[in-house]
C-alpha cells in the first residue's frame, strides 16, 4: 500500500503556486525588475552629472 498523505498540504501548496503566479504576472505588468530600476538610476545619476559638469558659472559668461 502507498503512503498516508495529507491532501490538506497539497491543496495549501497549490493555493501557494497559484498566488506565486499571480504575483509574478502583477509584476510583470506594472513593474520594473531591481535589476532595471538600478540601472535607471544609474542612468539618471550619470545624465545629471554631466548636466552639471556643462552648466556655466556666474563668471564664466562671454562678453557680449
Amino acid at each position: 500500500m502507498g503512503d498516508v498523505v495529507s491532501l490538506k498540504q497539497f491543496r495549501r501548496q497549490r493555493e501557494r503556486d497559484e498566488k506565486e503566479r499571480e504575483a509574478a504576472a502583477k509584476r510583470r505588468k506594472h513593474g520594473l525588475t531591481k535589476e532595471e530600476r538600478i540601472k535607471e538610476a544609474e542612468e539618471r545619476a550619470r545624465k545629471e552629472r554631466d548636466l552639471e559638469g556643462h552648466r556655466l558659472e556666474e563668471g564664466d559668461k562671454e562678453a557680449e
